[in-house]
């Protein structure tokens, strides 16, 4: 607990002191506003200086954990979109957590218009190096092979071959992707099933390119 304590003040002091100076540069706080604190800017800050926020953006990095294949072996069902960052750019980890609940709603949307569900949306990890999935019912299945170093599960089918970066929540397992990645991934198989409303993911993986987007799955 100490560790994160220190953690979360280490990164509160080194990412307010950009964010002071650009608003320093821009004028006093709030100026130009209709009373929303700066804008975006307000927001970054108003995360950064939130003890809840600051704790959320640290459980929300790819890699401070590092589950072992062993965790990742089982049955995991679909409970939620997920949203996580890499470990560089502190600045954007910052208002990470105002990016991810605007990245969830949206990809919470898509998901409903694809029929994904807790029903229909699984990934079955096999301790022989074999998986199998489904996501809004569509199956398929493979080989993968998993790097814990970089918490990146490789999966492998006949149609495609698909980075996942995996990382563990209080309530189970984030399966994740490149925004770009997933939205191929969903491509490829509302394609299968003649759905062809993809704009709104489309739109995501231009407006949050760096962030990994997926599933929040549990046992």
């Amino acid at each position: 607990m100490k560790h994160i304590k220190k953690r979360i003040l280490q990164l509160s002091l080194l990412m307010a002191a950009p964010v002071f100076a650009l608003l320093t540069a821009c004028g006093p706080m709030g100026a130009g506003t209709s009373g929303n604190n700066g804008g975006v800017l307000g927001e970054v800050l108003g995360a950064m200086t939130d003890g809840q926020t600051l704790g959320n953006i640290l459980k929300s990095v790819i890699g401070l954990d590092k589950p072992t294949q062993q965790q990742l072996v089982g049955a995991w069902q679909y409970r939620q979109p997920g949203v996580a960052f890499t470990s560089d750019n502190l600045l954007a980890k910052a208002g990470g957590e105002v990016a991810a609940t605007k990245a969830k709603e949206k990809l919470l949307t898509y998901y409903q218009s694809l029929g994904i569900s807790s029903a229909n949306t699984q990934i079955t990890i096999g301790a022989d190096n074999n998986f199998s999935a489904k996501i809004a019912g569509k199956s398929f299945s493979g080989t993968y092979a998993y790097d814990a170093s970089q918490c990146k599960l490789t999966l492998s089918t006949m149609l495609f071959t698909i980075p996942c970066y995996v990382k563990g929540t209080t309530v189970g397992m984030s399966y994740l992707f490149e925004s770009k990645k997933l939205l191929t991934l969903l491509q490829t198989l509302a394609a299968l099933s003649g759905n062809k409303d993809l704009n709104t993911l489309g739109d995501l993986s231009k407006n949050y390119d760096g962030i990994r987007m997926g599933f929040d799955m549990s046992k």
